[in-house]
């Protein structure tokens, strides 16, 4: 049964909500006879509080704000759930869903297909083990309800897709829940939709490429990650730092939590507060199809999310008597299985495509991950994440935790949390980083036993194992440990976690460094590495602590949250070490631009005057091959002193030097001015955004923990810099005596994305000026920041 489910668990990476109608099946439609109820008050900013009785209506509550906020995401993500991009789009046309998904809407829709027409997720609904539970289910149900009351009672205004035929009232609740399935295969399946849609067996005319043996040495390490959906160029991340009690000024927790998501598309978030009456009661964020707050806090617990380093899946290499699709096992040969599904086209024509797949799950021809399908092998992926539907559960019941080992217990127990790390901070003083996402079960002994010459090549460059298919089913399998809630991942007890009482952080490095005084040692290489190089982004969320607490000041939760806006370079400041940027600069023979980077503040704050040339040099040096010395320093990584080091610039590498030198030319030839404010370069880029000046940066190799980038620009691309991904839903939480929350919130790119709503850039001009939104979390102070109040039913 484990088999199977694998090989009905693919993915793609996406997630949901509004159109058409979907072949029924398990949970398919909210049932007529269902009554919802709930009350929204919308408060300053568009923020909506939503209270109802049970679970069901307040997940009517929830869909139908959300469906307001971003109709126009929302049926884009469930046209793609429903694998329908071509029917509407067009079958050329590409799918990119600023993360880790680039693809035709043909290529997305015949994988899609494949999962609708093998019930992949109506089995995991029918599954008791892997499926969701009742509160969670209730909750969906409510949400799609709440979604077609939206749409049959209100106009689309937004242009983005107002007047669009697919606009309907006739979402299902498997179209939630495909949804859903999606976007947990982000960073797994859904990152090979192309390879998987496009294998094909070789024959003797197209024999596919030969396997060439293959030394780590030889591989391009940045092109290989990015071809994994890591490219080192377009982190995909965040920043979490939870102080105790033994370091705040309070005696209780505080949290400041910065997801580094996408400013447009299914990926984005919208804040809500959701309440049942004496019963439940959490606020926070959701990304577009969520009816539960992924990043929040409630009167005891706050908690925010950063993308893990742990691999969701692994590849299996089979041998191949020859080119077809026969593959070899210790059972004996076998037959790929063969799969062949129509995607319905405009105008009422279909497209068929082929897929293939083994027992672990869907081939892939993917060269550029060193996994092609060619006459002496085949490889198929495994994925964790393709076997469970237990996300909404998991963040649903962590909404009900009173401190942070009742959260960890309850993110456990649902054992769905996709592919986040969790920092957290309690009422207590207590604090939590854990790495308990859902994480295939093979240990180190089992790799080092199981890989395959090409296996470790991948292992050495980009920590995935690569394991002989050949013995898939036995010897190679994935384990189970007791303690895990179902076959094939790491029980709570194999993966990292750690309570302190002082400060625990994580910027998206593994889970090693939480805090200094206590490094994570011991786990499974397939969940990250150990005693390694930490990026500059993860040593400046770091020193804001340490920094502060090394002057003999607890944070408080002002400088807490303060450190969002500080805008510190640290790269800028390792590299001025005994001014050695300096000296880079006046080799190349400028004076004007090194005069400016001389006098710059060191900060990328809006009125920074020289940021931009730090940002351009800083994009330009030399990256050290696997194993090499980096050129850019001269003392390298210590492991025993991972935040300090490495430093001091290599001020005679040529390379550098180089690097600056076309970092200035290049600003001269665009006509830059060098004596530029950085506001007046970096601005908001989001969808109708008007040029809003932002401070911040690049986040991993310039070192700003306030992280910004630009990334797929279609607006203000008259400016240097438009900002379309990095700081999304900020959170700074802090407990307070008297069982007060002081909740404050900034969502750069603002509640509605109707380029119409006041509600679309208000925050990003709060943002822009270093301002917060004091969040409504009692009844008082949703009735003093209250705009309206109406209730829903249907």
């Amino acid at each position: 049964m484990l088999r199977r489910l694998t090989a009905a668990a693919a993915v793609t990476a996406l997630v949901p909500l509004t159109a058409v109608a979907l072949p029924g099946g398990a949970d398919a439609r909210a049932p007529h006879h269902d009554r919802y109820h709930a009350s929204i008050a919308i408060t300053a900013h568009g923020i909506p509080h939503i209270t109802a009785d049970d679970f069901g209506s307040l997940g009517f509550g929830s869909g139908y704000a959300a469906t307001e906020d971003a109709v126009c995401t929302l049926a884009d993500t469930l046209i793609t759930a429903r694998g329908e991009r071509s029917r509407w789009f067009g079958p050329d046309k590409r799918y990119n869903d600023q993360v880790t998904l680039d693809a035709s809407n043909l290529q997305v829709d015949a994988f899609v297909a494949d999962l609708h027409q093998r019930h992949v997720v109506e089995k995991l609904l029918k599954d008791p083990l892997r499926g969701p539970g009742g509160q969670a289910r209730a909750m969906v149900r409510g949400y799609v309800a709440g979604a077609n009351e939206w749409l049959r009672t209100n106009e689309v205004t937004d242009p983005a897709c107002a007047g669009a035929p697919y606009l309907k009232p006739d979402v299902t609740t498997l179209d939630l829940w495909y949804g859903v399935y999606l976007a947990n295969l982000l960073a797994s399946a859904g990152v090979f939709v192309k390879e998987i849609v496009d294998a094909a067996p070789p024959s003797a005319d197209d024999p596919g490429l030969p396997e060439l043996p293959v030394k780590a040495s030889q591989v391009d390490r940045e092109a290989l990650l990015k071809a994994l959906g890591r490219d080192p160029e377009s982190p995909f991340g965040s920043n979490a730092t939870a102080v105790g009690g033994a370091a705040s000024t309070t005696g209780k927790g505080m949290l400041l939590g910065n997801p580094h998501f996408p400013w447009r598309g299914r990926y984005h978030f919208t804040q809500q507060h959701l309440t049942i009456p004496g019963k439940y009661d959490v606020a926070g964020a959701s990304l577009i199809g969520s009816p539960v707050v992924n990043i929040g806090w409630n009167k005891d617990v706050a908690w925010s999310h950063t993308v893990s380093t742990a691999y969701r899946f692994t590849p299996y290499e089979y041998r191949t008597p020859g080119p077809g699709t026969t593959y070899l096992t210790d059972a004996g040969p076998q037959e790929l299985v063969h799969d062949t599904v129509k995607v319905r086209l405009p105008h009422g024509k279909t497209a068929t495509e082929d897929l293939y797949r083994t027992p672990e799950g869907y081939v892939v021809d993917s060269p550029a991950t060193l996994m092609p399908w060619g006459p002496a092998s085949v490889w198929a992926i495994r994925d964790a994440n393709g076997e469970q539907l237990r996300t909404i559960d998991t963040f649903l019941d962590m909404g009900k935790a009173t401190d942070v080992r009742d959260l960890l217990r309850r993110q456990d127990a649902g054992a769905g949390m996709p592919w986040v790390n969790t920092t957290a901070a309690d009422r207590h003083g207590d604090v939590l980083y854990a790495d308990h996402s859902v994480v295939p079960n093979v240990p180190d002994d089992l790799v080092q036993q199981c890989l395959t010459p090409t296996g470790i090549v991948l292992q050495q460059v980009a920590g995935l194992p690569g394991l002989d298919g050949t013995f898939a089913d036995s010897t190679c399998a994935w384990r189970t440990d007791e303690d895990a809630e179902r076959p094939g991942i790491f029980g709570p007890a194999n993966l990292p976690m750690e309570i302190r009482r002082d400060w625990v952080m994580n910027a998206n490095d593994s889970y090693w460094l939480p805090n200094p005084e206590q490094p994570l040692e011991g786990y499974a290489g397939i969940i990250g590495c150990e005693r390694c190089v930490r990026t500059m982004r993860t040593r400046m969320v770091s020193h804001y602590v340490i920094d502060r607490l090394a002057a003999g000041h607890q944070e408080s939760p002002r400088s807490l949250r303060g450190h969002e806006h500080e805008n510190r370079v640290m790269a800028a400041e390792v590299m001025r070490a005994g001014g050695a940027l300096d000296q880079v600069c006046q080799a190349t023979g400028e004076t004007e631009a090194c005069q400016v980077l001389h006098d710059w503040d060191g900060h990328s704050n809006t009125d920074s005057v020289g940021t931009h040339i730090f940002e351009e040099f800083i994009s330009r040096l030399p990256t050290p091959t696997l194993g090499a010395v980096d050129p850019v320093w001269l003392t390298q990584f210590d492991p025993g002193d991972p935040l300090n080091t490495p430093r001091d610039l290599n001020v005679a590498n040529p390379q550098v030097v180089q690097a600056m030198s076309d970092a200035i030319a290049s600003l001269r030839d665009r006509g830059i001015p060098f004596d530029a404010t950085w506001g007046s370069l970096q601005v908001a880029g989001d969808r109708g955004a008007p040029p809003i000046p932002l401070g911040g940066g690049t986040g991993d190799a310039a070192g700003n923990a306030n992280a910004l980038a630009a990334r797929w620009v279609r607006d203000n691309r008259d400016h240097y810099r438009p900002i379309t991904y990095g700081s999304s839903h900020i959170q700074a939480i802090s407990f307070l005596p008297g069982g007060r929350v002081d909740a404050r919130t900034i969502l750069t790119y603002g509640q509605s994305e109707n380029p119409r709503s006041p509600y679309s850039a208000d925050q990003t001009r709060m943002f822009s000026k270093k301002k917060w939104v004091r969040f409504a979390w009692t009844d008082a102070q949703i009735a003093h920041d209250l705009v309206r109040r109406f209730t829903i039913s249907g």
